[in-house]
């Protein structure tokens, strides 16, 4: 039975087959969870008694301050995003991990088996009690800190944070914790690249969207770069915000206007909408599902399931004590250019054309029709058989449109007239 690595080769020799593993993976993109998958297999195929492995790293995302990797020999790796917290966890200021960080160190170990001092933490007293033996902690910083003894451990810097656990009479042997120290550097530096590359996807995907981010990671970075679509135009936009702005105070008013972004987010993404962006107490969103057919169909369908959801959160928001507004939404269909637009140095991934126009003109309509939804005729044609009960608001002129434009709301038998 192998009961440790290989003590023919020195601990640089025997990680060297893992290393360049980890220096292919890098270089070709692998996720976190493949690397780190691979590193703990091949740990144990090298001999190493590895029972639990666990790695943290900081998240960049808007919601999660950090992301968890869990390793068992049984149960494989798996994943835990942290939200963020303005008070740190209490299982994170009573972990190994924090003191660890907290107090600069390079490597730590825990004797799990005869030492005493494992005792003062919750974590490791489990671990003891599972069989665990040792507990090994190590970590690697990818940006450079002049005095580690003054790392905010609720606010570490980038790199990672690796913990190490075995079930073998007597832990680690120094042979096996030299090998581990050899890939450190390497397992950090993949990690860097992969994280990089997530992080990368992360904030794209919030500040422009699912599918510009996407297309601005596939490399349409290029200015003026674009493409024609047929796809349908959706404007929200909240009313009555600027005379609300000027009696609310400014976090409140920040408070409700991401209240109602997030009913409006959810509703459009729930129907394969995406948000171009947002502009001041509007969203500038598009349907491009494969047809306008089908692209029109889903707008009516968030514009149904958002004036519910607005109308049940107002309800709220009134038995709460909380200002309340309403909203406006605009449907247009047609051709239009989506791509890159701006300067060398500052580049917008947008939608431009006479379509986006035209959607921005029917939003401006809505005191003259009486309604909070309007539908122009293109919509309503391309939607073909509806459950909607689409009715006509008559024909309008509207400014740079050649000829007349038939509109329409969506009638609900329930809703209470204004």
């Amino acid at each position: 039975m192998d009961t440790g690595c290989d003590k023919t080769l020195t601990a640089a020799q025997a990680a060297q087959p893992l290393i360049s593993w980890l220096v292919q993976q890098g270089l070709e993109g692998a996720s976190q969870e493949d690397l780190l998958q691979g590193y703990c297999d091949q740990m144990v195929a090298l001999g190493v008694p590895l029972w639990r492995f666990f790695l943290g790293q900081r998240a960049f995302h808007p919601r999660f301050g950090g992301i968890g990797f869990h390793w068992t020999a049984t149960e494989g790796i798996s994943s835990q995003a942290f939200e963020y917290q303005e008070t740190p966890r209490d299982d994170w200021l009573r972990s190994p991990l924090y003191h660890f960080v907290k107090n600069g160190m390079e490597e730590q170990r825990f004797d799990l088996q005869n030492g005493e001092r494992y005792q003062a933490y919750p974590l490791l007293v489990r671990l003891h009690a599972e069989g665990a033996t040792e507990y090994v902690v190590s970590g690697q910083q990818f940006a450079k800190v002049e005095d580690a003894q003054f790392v905010d451990a609720n606010s570490a810097p980038e790199g990672i944070l690796v913990s190490l656990c075995t079930q073998r009479p007597g832990g680690f042997d120094p042979h096996e914790l030299e090998l581990m120290r050899a890939v450190m550097p390497y397992l950090a530096l993949a990690l860097k690249s992969s994280a990089n590359r997530r992080m990368a996807t992360d904030l794209l995907k919030v500040y422009l969207g699912r599918e510009s981010g996407r297309r601005v990671l596939s490399g349409e970075i290029q200015r003026g770069s674009s493409r024609q679509i047929d796809a349908v135009i959706c404007l929200f936009d909240l009313k009555g915000f600027t005379s609300l702005a000027e009696q609310i105070p400014g976090t409140d008013l920040i408070d409700m206007l991401n209240d109602y972004f997030g009913l409006a987010v959810a509703a459009i993404q729930g129907h394969g909408g995406n948000i171009l962006k947002f502009m001041g107490d509007g969203i500038l969103t598009m349907f491009d599902l494969g047809s306008i057919q089908v692209d029109a169909r889903a707008a009516l369908e968030a514009a149904k399931d958002l004036r519910a959801q607005i109308s049940a959160r107002n309800a709220e928001r009134a038995a709460e004590g909380l200002p309340t507004a309403d909203f406006t939404l605009a449907l247009h269909a047609g051709k239009i250019l989506y791509g890159n637009i701006g300067a060398e140095n500052r580049l917008d991934f947008t939608v431009i054309g006479p379509t986006v126009n035209l959607t921005a003109r029917l939003s401006n309509m809505h005191e003259a029709v009486g309604q909070n939804i309007i539908v122009s005729e293109v919509v309503q044609k391309a939607a073909e058989t509806t459950d909607h009960d689409l009715v006509s608001l008559g024909r309008y002129m509207l400014r740079g449109v050649a000829e007349p434009i038939e509109l329409f709301t969506v009638y609900v038998a329930d809703e209470p007239v204004d």
